[in-house]
């Protein structure tokens, strides 16, 4: 096969951002000549599947792991098992860490993003970050060696963590908040959460089957490329995978298996404090590493897991003939039609920094609901760009909107869920019903502007239209959130 490759679209990546870019992209393509190329480091790629709609923008889905090839039978969408080096955006082309050329006509960067370890963890072989599959595949086999744990993190990955492992004597939870699960919800919901600490049902049998089919890295890369594989000596070392899904859990059982072992072992959370030092200890000791924290506390543990967020993942090894403009989050910067500052240049997901005016109830955060919508806009931008079509922003980004599951709990966030950018001008209706909902609607002047729903309340739609009509909730009051009375219904 010729070293030059020639494609109408290339995407490089196979997250959620990638996938869906593609994907749609295959939807949308009206001339088959036009080829859609995805350039990515793994065999294995993400895809949404089962996806349920809940309202006008909300869905619940899965995100599924599949072998490249099932990409290509299914849309035809090829694809090649290579890393991004370079960018001559100038002469529309990339060069690959392989020594492969690929010209484009659009290119879209969907890289995601690499976990940010702490600082004083980095190179310690027991401190382990969780981001991608082959990380939680990698926390599996040191768990069955391990008594104690640290968890460093309080977002989605950190929360189900403590919630889902097994067999721990002890889990320490280190939090640089005043409660838990902060990046989602508030101090009430996570009061409502903390019951579920500790006190995980004891399994009866195994862990229930994972009824998706699952893929492994093939160690003859041939076998999985569609267009030509890159001599895996070059990148292998270096591959980063896709984000875990929104139920990644469930894929893994992270339990050591044993007789006499605890379903869910002891937790103690360390509020408000961070990693101050962590110390290799002497051999033969039965806890290799020593964690001390900023007030003083110091643990004997294990493995220290880091899971403390993520930044853009933006340094291909040759970058680009010409600087792209960032943000201030380091990620590239888009507009609401997902181009970057650098021509036919587009970004989805993780590694990019929404640039736009945004909707008055719209925020980023790095999601994989976020992902997907920003994949499918950039797919759209790119192939009106190529019709000579004029398109507008999508609906989705009118109203921030995500689910996903946290203690068990299905946990829907919508709008300004926790108040953000209200500057503490708002007022809260709240209604908890201890392990079954927690719902909270946050409002400013009568009007609804988030509203956080824990459990299987019903609520989601209805809420949603709320928020978008901004119709007048003064009248009702408290009572808005009266158990008796079905708001559902009555707004219906």
């Amino acid at each position: 096969m010729s070293d030059d490759l020639c494609c109408t679209y290339l995407i490089v990546g196979g997250g959620i951002a990638g996938v869906t870019c593609a994907e749609t992209l295959a939807l949308l393509r009206t001339n088959p000549s036009e080829r859609i190329l995805l350039l990515n480091e793994s065999s294995l790629v993400k895809a949404v599947t089962n996806v349920v709609p809940l309202g006008k923008v909300l869905n619940r889905f899965d995100v599924e792991e599949k072998d490249a090839q099932e990409l290509t039978a299914n849309s035809q969408v090829d694809v090649l098992l290579d890393q991004l080096d370079t960018i001559v955006s100038e002469h529309h082309y990339v060069r690959t860490v392989a020594g492969r050329c690929i010209k484009y006509r659009f290119l879209c960067l969907c890289t995601g993003a690499r976990p940010n370890i702490i600082d004083k963890a980095k190179g310690n072989a027991n401190v382990i970050g969780i981001r991608d599959t082959e990380s939680v595949q990698q926390f599996q086999k040191r768990i069955h060696t391990a008594s104690r744990l640290v968890v460093v993190g309080n977002g989605g990955i950190a929360s189900e963590l403590v919630y889902e492992v097994g067999g721990m004597e002890e889990i320490h939870w280190v939090i640089k908040d005043a409660y838990i699960s902060s990046t989602f919800v508030d101090s009430g919901a996570a009061t409502f959460f903390r019951e579920r600490l500790g006190k995980k049902e004891k399994d009866e049998g195994a862990k229930p089957i994972y009824k998706r089919m699952r893929y492994v890295e093939e160690n003859n890369l041939e076998q999985t490329s569609t267009v030509g594989d890159a001599d895996s000596s070059n990148f292998a070392s270096n591959k980063r995978g896709a984000a875990l899904g929104p139920d990644w859990h469930r894929a893994f059982d992270i339990r050591k298996h044993g007789e006499n072992l605890p379903n869910a072992g002891k937790v103690t959370v360390h509020h408000s404090v961070e990693i101050e030092a962590i110390s290799d200890r002497s051999n033969g000791e039965k806890f290799p590493l020593l964690v001390r924290l900023t007030d003083g506390t110091e643990i004997e543990c294990n493995l220290v897991v880091s899971a403390t967020g993520v930044v853009p993942a933006i340094s291909w090894e040759g970058g680009c003939d010409r600087p792209f403009k960032l943000g201030p989050d380091g990620g590239l910067f888009v507009d609401w039609s997902m181009r970057t500052s650098v021509k036919d240049v587009y970004a989805a997901g993780d590694v990019c920094y929404a640039g736009w005016e945004h909707a008055p109830h719209w925020f980023q955060m790095r999601l994989w609901t976020q992902a997907r919508q920003m994949g499918a806009m950039a797919a759209r931008s790119m192939a009106a760009r190529r019709a000579g079509e004029e398109i507008y922003q999508d609906f989705c980004f009118e109203m921030f909107n995500h689910v996903t599951t946290l203690f068990g709990y299905q946990v829907v966030l919508l709008g300004r869920y926790n108040g953000q950018g209200l500057n503490d001008k708002y007022e809260v209706l709240l209604r908890m019903t201890p392990g079954l909902e927690y719902i909270k609607f946050v409002l400013v002047n009568g009007r609804l502007q988030g509203a956080l729903l824990v459990g299987e309340t019903g609520l989601e739609e209805t809420c949603e239209n709320l928020i978008l009509n901004q119709l007048d909730l003064s009248p009702y009051g408290e009572e808005l959130l009266n158990p008796d009375i079905d708001i559902e219904d009555y707004f219906d």
